[in-house]
């Protein structure tokens, strides 16, 4: 195993414009000190997050874990949009598939749901039935077995979070990584260097005894970042579910970097590491 010295968690968005206030990014360095914020005079772009996590992957080797999903579900149906036969079966294919079909502005990709495969995605009752639409990933599956709850599903472009267009607009940003930075488990873990990893922010919040889906204030924040062998953060009041979320994200991934097992979960076959991906910090 890589010894990585930096550990980054970013909250990603699929919000369409230039700026996005859902994105948040935190930082912490090996060890026990408090993670921190990188904070911009303005919200972030998810151009500025690929820039940002282009230099500075060339400082320290660093592991980032971006929450979004980074592939569709192949097992369940063999296909990421069954009936299309131009659609790539692998997932590196796919993003590159979905970047070149989306014009979309600031890495953008609401146009793969709303225009180029329309059919395929939930957006109210007069697509049908809801259920016909919730497929999952098998990492999806072990991690809902494990007690974690259902998570979001890439068809479903209804709710506030819009976890599906946050992640194929995500897929665009893997796309311009690859050849620069490798992508876990696509590409295998490296000898040295920086590496991304898919993360799941409520995965963290339960290895550090949360129950709950938020954390809300600077207490709770504290109590789990204790239990993630982390020291408090110097705020002065209360962040928001944003900054919560990857306060804890960062501390979580330095806890368990070192732990072979989450590197090898018993369900991810080549097969599904080339097509689906794994969330890292489900075992």
């Amino acid at each position: 195993m890589e010894d990585f010295t930096r550990f980054a968690a970013i909250d990603w968005s699929g919000a369409k414009g230039r700026r996005h206030k859902g994105i948040a990014v935190a930082i912490c360095d090996a060890g026990m000190g408090a993670p921190r914020l990188i904070h911009r005079d303005k919200p972030w772009s998810r151009a500025e997050v690929l820039e940002w996590l282009l230099a500075t992957s060339k400082e320290a080797p660093t592991l980032y874990g971006f929450d979004f999903s980074y592939a569709p579900p192949m097992a369940e149906r063999g296909a990421y949009l069954p009936g299309e036969v131009a659609v790539p079966a692998d997932a590196k294919s796919f993003w590159a598939y979905v970047d070149a079909l989306c014009s979309d502005e600031d890495l953008g990709a609401a146009s793969f749901l709303e225009t180029h495969h329309r059919p395929h995605f939930y957006f109210g009752a007069a697509d049908g039935v809801k259920r016909d639409f919730l497929h999952h990933r098998v990492c999806e599956h072990a991690f809902n077995a494990l007690g974690g709850g259902k998570a979001s599903t890439l068809y479903d472009a209804i709710g506030a979070s819009q976890v599906a267009k946050a992640s194929y607009a995500g897929m665009r940003l893997l796309n311009r990584l690859q050849g620069q930075l490798p992508v876990w488990p696509f590409d295998p873990v490296p000898n040295e260097g920086s590496l991304v990893v898919e993360i799941y922010t409520r995965v963290f919040i339960l290895m550090a005894g949360r129950s709950g889906r938020k954390v809300r204030t600077l207490a709770e924040l504290h109590t789990a970042l204790h239990a993630l062998g982390s020291d408090p953060v110097a705020l002065t009041s209360d962040p928001s579910d944003h900054e919560t979320d990857v306060l804890i994200a960062a501390a979580g991934l330095r806890r368990i970097a070192d732990n072979p097992s989450y590197w090898a979960p018993a369900a991810l076959t080549p097969e599904i590491a080339r097509t689906e991906g794994w969330t890292f910090g489900v075992r």
